[in-house]
């Protein structure tokens, strides 16, 4: 081990290689456990008069709600010797949860996927400590959270595809892909275990990650917490209709083009995948974490407008279904991910904040998994019928206009606070430099 470590260390393009794979493939494997039973359509079945389908979804999310909360405390107080072994305790509970969702009557199945949802919360946050902290975080982040845009969608083909070879049922086959993956994962955890610490030229540029005490998070939200709601609020926004569209993407494809092939889902969400990866790999461009708080800013902004764009053309049939869901998909994702890789670890050298990225980052995700939770009432109990192709139009422009208006107040925020600092970050970077 300690003969690997230190050939990564001697080698900065080995080593960002190495932890790209190890992130990617580390998250890869855990959506595995989480997303493929919403594949499942559960055609005809009920659970205390909600559509089943609904009930498991709004089940697994409240388990990954209330995860995140937890991960607020658990995530920013992490230390380096417990991160591998909380990964695989938490998926095996996973996994134990997906063969109990197979095998126990219908009526409590929802426990099973608040149970399997419970730990996968955290997951996310344990990855990203190995990750945050150095000068190509950016790029680094990318190997974890493009998962997010493309694995949901190639194993809702990959479901599809088995489905149809094994003749499994859609109860049966959430836990069955469960443990075709669970070797890879092991695999590439140790991949992630080898990963260095930053070095001291990473905490010069991006200051060294703490974990937090209760004070350090009292003094941070006293200073901050405003510019921080503003945010959580924004990707709240994102959270909530990002996970809806993946949720309920085979009845959206459905809506827009029916007798659509089993690897639309696969083909669409590499396509934002690239785009998302090009876009975010820009960031990089920054060594000044000023200039590149103001570029994330304008890429929010941008992406907003994009969204009100793109679903004007597609209502008056000026782009087809394909081309409007993979760039209202990029439109989502792209503020999305930058908030989780790339913000906040900017934002935290730039005003001198002492913590880690995971902190904040908890934040905004308990209230955008709390957003995607009232999002799952709403519909079910105000109007289970609508189309959701409508619903998420009518939801994304709601939120190119509102989008704008948060995005602008946090920008305003931080920059008050910034210019208030007797020294600040663009300085200390020209040092460096």
């Amino acid at each position: 081990m300690e003969s690997l470590q230190n050939q990564l260390k001697s080698s900065p393009f080995k080593l960002h290689l190495w932890a790209f794979i190890a992130a990617f493939g580390t998250y890869f494997c855990t959506y595995a456990f989480r997303k493929p039973f919403t594949t499942g359509v559960f055609s005809g079945e009920e659970i205390f008069g909600i559509n089943a389908k609904t009930a498991f979804i709004l089940a697994q999310v409240i388990g990954y709600m209330i995860s995140k909360f937890i991960g607020i405390k658990v995530i920013s107080e992490l230390t380096s010797g417990t991160r591998i072994k909380l990964i695989i305790t938490f998926i095996l509970i996973s996994e134990v949860a997906l063969f109990l969702f197979g095998i126990i009557p219908l009526q409590v199945k929802i426990m099973a996927m608040f149970l399997n949802g419970l730990p996968l919360g955290m997951v996310y946050g344990i990855i990203f400590s190995f990750l945050e902290g150095r000068r190509f975080t950016e790029f680094l982040g990318l190997g974890l959270s493009i998962n997010m845009i493309m694995t949901s969608g190639i194993l809702k083909s990959l479901y599809l595809w088995l489905q149809d070879f094994t003749k499994m049922s859609e109860y049966g086959m959430p836990s069955f892909i469960g443990l075709i993956f669970l070797p890879l994962l092991l695999f590439f955890l140790w991949m992630l275990a080898n990963i260095p610490r930053p070095s001291q030229t990473d905490q010069n540029l991006k200051s060294k990650r703490e974990s937090m005490k209760r004070k350090d998070k009292k003094d941070i939200m006293k200073n901050y917490g405003l510019g921080i709601v503003l945010v959580a609020v924004f990707y709240a926004f994102l959270t909530t209709i990002r996970d809806f569209r993946d949720n309920f993407s085979i009845e959206i494809w459905d809506s827009v083009q029916s007798g659509h092939s089993k690897g639309v889902f696969a083909r669409t969400e590499i396509w934002i995948s690239v785009w998302v990866f090009l876009a975010i790999m820009l960031l990089n461009v920054f060594k000044n974490n000023r200039k590149a708080i103001l570029g994330i800013n304008l890429i929010f902004i941008f992406c907003m407008l994009l969204i009100g764009f793109v679903n004007q053309q597609f209502l008056a049939k000026n782009i087809s279904g394909s081309v409007w869901m993979i760039l209202q998909g990029f439109s989502f994702y792209l503020p999305y991910l930058i908030i989780q890789i790339a913000f906040f670890d900017r934002l935290i050298p730039l005003l001198h904040i002492r913590g880690n990225a995971g902190y904040f980052v908890y934040i905004c995700d308990s209230f955008g998994y709390l957003g995607s939770v009232v999002l799952m009432l709403v519909k079910e109990f105000w109007d289970p019928l609508k189309d959701p192709k409508i619903l998420l139009i009518e939801l994304s422009n709601w939120l190119t206009i509102t989008g704008i208006i948060v995005v602008l107040g946090q920008f305003l925020f931080f920059e008050m606070k910034r210019k208030s600092k007797p020294v600040s970050g663009d300085i200390i970077l020209e040092t460096i430099h």
